[in-house]
């Protein structure tokens, strides 16, 4: 069974590889392992050795301590980052904040907007 470290050190490895626009299999190219390595390490199912997140720090451009960020000492293997964490390490919203940061001020505040009021609709039950 993943233990939470290697669980936690996994999906900041898959967080940071998708901010920079990365595939697993340049990843893995880059650290000499197989693609398959780099998904079994996301996954936690293998635990990361420390010259290898050596290697794949240099590749995502981040301090090796970067992995371990919001890691509390002394978990029970609980999730400890809070009920938010899944959402805000989602595929989906590191590519909407890439997207957002793209656009003209313009543009993000108009999107905003809408956003806000598609939001007061939908809690309203309107269309």
């Amino acid at each position: 069974m993943p233990e939470i470290v290697d669980i936690h050190i996994g999906k900041r490895l898959c967080q940071r590889r998708w901010q920079i626009g990365i595939t697993q299999k340049v990843l893995a190219e880059k650290t000499g392992v197989q693609f398959q390595q780099i998904q079994k390490y996301e996954a936690g199912i293998n635990r990361v050795s420390a010259s290898r997140l050596w290697d794949i720090a240099e590749v995502l451009e981040v301090p090796v301590s970067w992995f371990f960020e919001g890691l509390k000492p002394g978990t029970d293997g609980q999730d400890n980052a809070g009920p938010d964490a899944d959402l805000l390490e989602s595929r989906e919203t590191v590519e909407f904040v890439t997207s957002w940061h793209g656009m003209p001020d313009v543009q993000r505040v108009l999107f905003l907007n809408l956003t806000k009021e598609m939001a007061l609709r939908a809690q309203k039950g309107a269309p």
